[in-house]
Formats: structure tokens, sequence, C-alpha cells
């Protein structure tokens, strides 16, 4: 409770506090009350970032959630050397989210990456993934993806092993098929996975950083700017600290908003065999 106190509550409340002062990085602030919220309607920018960073939620947040469940299915039934497979696709979580961010430029880089020489290769133009807005964004999904993927999968395997085999046989007798099997007794028995998972998928999306800020830097022409990069080069780069922590007080917010109200809708994060 104390490092909980020291190195999350204490600094929460000093932004907070900061939030409603203009500052230049030296000296004390200047308290101007809600004006760095005032000023968050009228920026462009702000709403450049909150798009991007919704458009990013609704896209990872899915996919890596259906991609891991997939693989937890495939990788619970009897599938030859699985746990290799099993270990492959785990092996993102083992590295930081920067180094993940360097092997995706070593991929992505537009001039001599792997993806575009393999594309050349064959006879296609190369992608311009740096200077391609559009192109810049999928990048860093496609990335995201695989860093989180292993993750989800994971989680869902755990909660795959913990669903009893007699329920799929008595599904089976009563003539469910696969897909039925599926959907009626696997997908209901993984609500608590599932609530778990959008929870943490949904938070880390709003909080994204290392990855964008070491792939693109927000570029270009903040394409890929999302909240927390665009507070980052606020306040570190313009020396707008008070701007920069109004704008993660909003995220803060947002965050818990979503989480509250999705706490209180679930239908399936106590349902137990």
């Amino acid at each position: 409770m104390l490092l909980l106190g020291l190195f999350v509550l204490v600094p929460l409340v000093w932004a907070v506090v900061i939030s409603f002062q203009k500052t230049n990085g030296f000296g004390v602030g200047e308290f101007v009350g809600v004006a760095n919220y005032e000023r968050l309607i009228s920026d462009p920018l702000f709403w450049r970032a909150t798009a991007n960073t919704l458009l990013f939620t609704i896209i990872v947040t899915p996919l890596s959630m259906g991609l891991g469940l997939g693989a937890a299915v495939l990788f619970n039934s009897i599938l030859p050397a699985r746990g290799v497979f099993r270990s492959i696709l785990i092996v993102p979580m083992a590295i930081s989210g920067v180094a993940t961010a360097l092997i995706g430029v070593l991929v992505f880089n537009e001039n001599n990456g792997i993806l575009n020489t393999l594309i050349r290769f064959i006879g296609l133009p190369s992608v311009n993934w740096q200077s391609g807005g559009s192109a810049a964004f999928v990048s860093v999904v496609l990335v995201t993806l695989w860093w989180r993927v292993g993750f989800n999968m994971l989680i869902y395997l755990a909660g795959l092993q913990g669903i009893g085999p007699e329920l799929y046989e008595a599904a089976e007798l009563d003539g469910a098929g696969s897909w039925a099997r599926f959907r009626n007794v696997t997908v209901p028995l993984l609500g608590p996975s599932s609530f778990f998972l959008l929870i943490l998928n949904v938070i880390y999306s709003f909080q994204v950083f290392d990855i964008v800020f070491v792939m693109t830097g927000g570029g270009p022409q903040n394409a890929t700017s999302v909240l927390v990069t665009y507070a980052y080069e606020t306040g570190f780069v313009t020396r707008d600290q008070g701007y920069a922590a109004a704008i993660g007080v909003v995220l803060l917010l947002i965050t818990f908003v979503f989480t509250a109200v999705r706490w209180r809708t679930s239908r399936g994060r106590d349902l137990a065999e």
C-alpha cells in the first residue's frame, strides 16, 4: 500500500493539480482553473489523437481477443507439437514494447525493411509504411497484434482447461455440432476470461505509447498520434505540462468510465461452471 500510494496515488493527485496550472517546465506553475480543459475542446490535434485512439482500440481489441481465442481453441486440441507453437506465440510477451517496436521497424521500414524487400522480390510495388498515413497506422496495428495475441491466448487457454469435458460430451449427445458446441458451451463459459481480457485490452489500447512512439512517433502528419503520444509531446517537447496533465486526466476519466460501465453491464464476469 505504501508503494502504491507513493508511485501511483501521489503522482495521480499531482497530475490533477498540475492540470489546473499553466506551466512551461520551469518554476512554479500559474493557476488558471479549467482553462486547459476548455482548450481541449477547440484543439484539433487533441480530437485527432482521440479519434486515432478510439480507432486503434476498436480494431486491436476484438482482433487480438478473437485471434487469441482461436489460437487457444486450436492449441487446446490434439495438435502435433502444440507446445512448441504455444511457446512461439507467447515469446513476444517476454520482451518489452520498445523491443517489439524495434523489431517492427526492421520489418516495416519502407526503404530496406524485410516486408518491402519481399514485396519487391515478387514484383509488387513497395508500401510507404512510414510516409503513408494509412499504411503507418496499419503497421502499428499489426505489430501490436503480434505482441498482444499471445497474452490473450494464454488467458483463454487457462479458461478452456477449466471447462469439464463432460459438458462437451453432453452437448454432442444432444446432437450439437462443433460450431454449436463452441457457441453454446465454450463462449459462455469463457465469459469471465472475456470480461477480464476486454478490460485489459481496452485499457492497454487507450494507453498505447511505446510501439507508436518508436515506430512512427505519431506521424506522418499525426496519422498515428494517440492521446498518450500527444500528451508526451505536449509535456516534454513543447514543455506545456499543465495542458499535458489535462490530456492525461481526460484519458483517465475515459478509461474509468468504460471500466465502470462494462463492469455493471457484464453478465458473464461471474459465470462459473
